[in-house]
């Protein structure tokens, strides 16, 4: 259950035991029952089946922006590696792979031939010494090149799941270390973060298309910044502040919000915050009276979210909810 948050890479580590359930059930089954390759694929049938999870687990499912922005092809290759190391998303790789070389798409030298000034190559941008060390570690699985190349797109998402798996990311260890290693930058890592977030956000099955629309919107905004009184940028401005996202996100769906977190509190129709599901909104503040903040739920723990100055819209969690409404509903 959920990429990964921005400027935020330890809480993120911290609060991936607790926001990845799933995980720990693997872990449980394989103590019982059998080897780890098993109990991952049957994670990964289970959550995709029936939940489209979203987080950083190997189970999650692609968002509607991953499949957008994604060759089919690559897309396969992400989430087929991904499961050759417990604990490491699909999502991961696919964000190296987008900001590495747009997946394969870019025109720069040492894509697809050559090398860049930095001597590395192919689709995941491996040194040479690097990507040989790899694949003599690890023996890359049938269906790319003979013998295996950085420039094969198979090869080179194949030899990158192993390389985070042995820099720290099996069993969701040390991700941002495992990051880290592939590139030595921390503004690389936030961006890896970021973009894996963005890939996984919206894939959920919410309750109503309304509520669908409404994820979808906001999922889509991951990244802008927050703008006091902000509407977004379809309103002339860079970015949303708390209540501007949700008004907007639900007019997607043809429901009119009010404008600040208060009235859409008092607009209903209220819920138990027990019983949140994808697309309600989600209010926090000091009494049901002073509601001061508001997000939108993509699960019953998690939310995305314009939080304040400084900070862009993101995925966070759902702490010390105040109440809860269900827009599609009214």
């Amino acid at each position: 259950m959920n990429p990964l948050l921005a400027l935020r890479a330890a809480e993120l580590a911290r609060e991936h035991i607790r926001e990845n359930p799933g995980r720990w059930g693997c872990l449980a089954a394989l103590l019982l029952f059998g080897p780890p390759a098993a109990c991952v694929v049957v994670v990964v049938f289970l959550f995709t089946a029936l939940s489209g999870a979203s987080g950083q687990s190997a189970a999650s499912a692609p968002g509607p922006g991953a499949v957008a922005d994604i060759p089919a092809d690559y897309l396969v290759l992400y989430r087929e590696a991904a499961r050759t190391c417990p604990g490491l998303d699909w999502s991961i790789l696919a964000a190296i792979g987008k900001i590495e070389t747009d997946h394969g798409r870019s025109k720069l030298p040492g894509v697809h031939s050559g090398m860049n000034s930095a001597k590395a190559g192919g689709p995941m941008q491996f040194l040479q010494s690097t990507f040989d060390s790899v694949v003599a570690r690890h023996p890359i699985p049938p269906g790319g090149a003979h013998p295996p190349s950085r420039y094969n797109p198979h090869d080179a998402i194949y030899a990158a799941a192993a390389y985070l798996c042995d820099s720290g990311a099996r069993d969701g260890r040390d991700l941002h270390g495992a990051i880290f290693a592939y590139n030595h930058a921390e503004w690389y890592v936030r961006k890896v973060l970021d973009q894996a977030q963005k890939y996984n956000c919206g894939a959920v099955q919410a309750p109503s298309r309304a509520a669908q629309a409404a994820i979808t919107f906001a999922c889509a905004q991951l990244g802008l910044p927050y703008v006091w009184g902000g509407d977004g940028p379809g309103n002339g401005d860079r970015g949303f502040d708390c209540s501007g996202l949700t008004k907007a996100a639900y007019a997607t769906a043809g429901i009119d919000l009010p404008r600040t977190a208060q009235t859409q509190y008092n607009a209903g129709p209220r819920i138990a915050v027990t019983g949140i599901r994808p697309g309600d909104l989600v209010f926090f503040g000091t009494s049901t009276g002073h509601v001061t903040h508001v997000g939108l739920a993509l699960a019953s723990d998690t939310m995305v979210n314009a939080p304040d100055f400084g900070t862009p819209v993101r995925v966070d969690s759902i702490r010390r909810a105040l109440g809860a409404t269900r827009p599609a509903d009214s």
